[in-house]
């Protein structure tokens, strides 16, 4: 078998395969040992000005800058890996599909093979997209997973058996993919609420089954993790860190603007946070912290932004591209606030060495809706509290 091949459904797991390919061409990334949690500071975000009210209008996708000039750090910047193809299992909604087609032409530009598959548009797009993969998927050598909780890469993951497979992030559910993977336990999502066997999860609970096995490391499988979080590795796995050496190589560094910017997230949309309360939350923060711009998460609905643009004055932003591109890309603010998710991970990393300070507000218990999964609360907890390299802020 020769040949490797990405799944992918997200732009961030595009942008985290493009990181694994640069990692994996400068060869022997380096393993990832435990970082005991740094200690976090208080303080106040300064305020900073704003960009248009929905972003940046549609345009050419930025391109790579040479390594050591303008459009980098000065990094080396090795040749992605030729035989990697990445199959794009587009999602449906518009702002996803968008995100995604300008990431494929950032992986076309660094030499990658990319095959955009429409798995969910229309009767019979699941079979035909089964019938499309099988031959390369049993060809592959090693395929990678941007998101082993989704039911589709599942039902693709029964298909073969991969000698080498990675699981690169996909936000914070790496970390409990690596939690469950160790425990032994079924895969579902952290904010998954009830028993998680309805009618729907029975039918496929096979197909999980199955997969799990075939994501876990064995006689003929090697797994690794390549992610930029704090997880310990599962007995047998490999975690190699992503410290965003090709978003610092390619992008930046940015115009810093003198204030602050406000990172939004999908926790209402998920079902976790309570949206008047999320209100209440953001609306306290850009007066608190003098922030006017908000970075809006590509799942964050259209009804709630315009809810917050209007009570909080606040313009939304909508990116173009993942956060960690858009930031290394600039302007940016020279303090990011963000509730607890990825990027309090991510950005610091991407954004080293350019004096961006990057803050987390934890949620509260009382923000969180009744019917919450009881592991929410500690699950985001854990989210900020392993957050290295970040400032703490106090609500309120």
């Amino acid at each position: 078998m020769t040949g490797q091949l990405a799944f992918v459904e997200s732009p961030v797991q595009l942008l985290n395969v493009l990181e694994w390919a640069h990692a994996a061409a400068a060869q022997d990334p380096p393993r990832l040992h435990a970082v005991p949690p740094q200690p976090t500071r208080r303080t106040p975000a300064p305020a900073g000005p704003g960009q248009g009210g929905h972003g940046p209008a549609p345009g050419p996708v930025p391109g790579p800058g040479p390594a050591g000039g303008p459009g980098g750090d000065g990094a080396p910047a090795p040749a992605a890996p030729r035989d990697l193809t990445v199959v794009v299992l587009s999602p449906t909604d518009p702002m996803s599909r968008g995100q995604l087609r300008r990431m494929a032409q950032l992986a076309r530009d660094e030499g990658l093979t990319v095959k955009w598959q429409d798995a969910r548009q229309g009767r019979g797009a699941l079979v035909r997209t089964l019938r499309e993969l099988a031959g390369p998927l049993r060809a592959a050598d090693r395929v990678i997973v941007g998101d082993p909780f989704s039911r589709y890469v599942q039902l693709l993951l029964t298909l073969f058996g991969p000698r080498r497979v990675t699981v690169v992030d996909d936000g914070t559910a790496t970390m409990e993919f690596a939690a469950q993977l160790a425990r032994g336990e079924r895969l579902v999502r952290w904010h998954r609420r009830g028993s998680g066997r309805g009618p729907r999860e029975l039918v496929l609970a096979p197909v999980t089954s199955m997969a799990r096995r075939k994501l876990a490391p064995g006689r003929h499988r090697t797994v690794e993790i390549f992610t930029s979080l704090p997880v310990e590795p599962p007995p047998g796995t490999t975690v190699l860190v992503n410290d965003f050496s090709w978003t610092r190589s390619r992008f930046g560094p940015p115009r810093l603007t003198r204030g602050a910017d406000l990172v939004g997230t999908s926790l209402v949309e998920t079902g976790v946070v309570d949206p008047d309360e999320y209100l209440r939350a953001v609306t306290v923060l850009a007066r608190t912290h003098g922030a006017t711009r908000y970075f809006a998460h590509r799942r964050e609905s259209a009804e709630k932004l315009h809810r917050i643009a209007v009570e909080t004055g606040l313009e939304v932003v909508r990116p173009d591209l993942p956060l960690e591109l858009i930031a290394r890309r600039g302007p940016i603010g020279r303090t990011v606030v963000s509730f607890p998710s990825t990027v309090v991970h991510t950005l610091p990393l991407a954004l080293a060495g350019t004096g961006v300070k990057v803050a987390v507000c934890e949620i509260a218990p009382e923000w969180l809706r009744e019917n919450a999964s009881p592991r929410a609360q500690g699950f985001l907890a854990g989210v900020a509290g392993t957050a290295t390299r970040t400032e703490r802020l106090e609500f309120g």
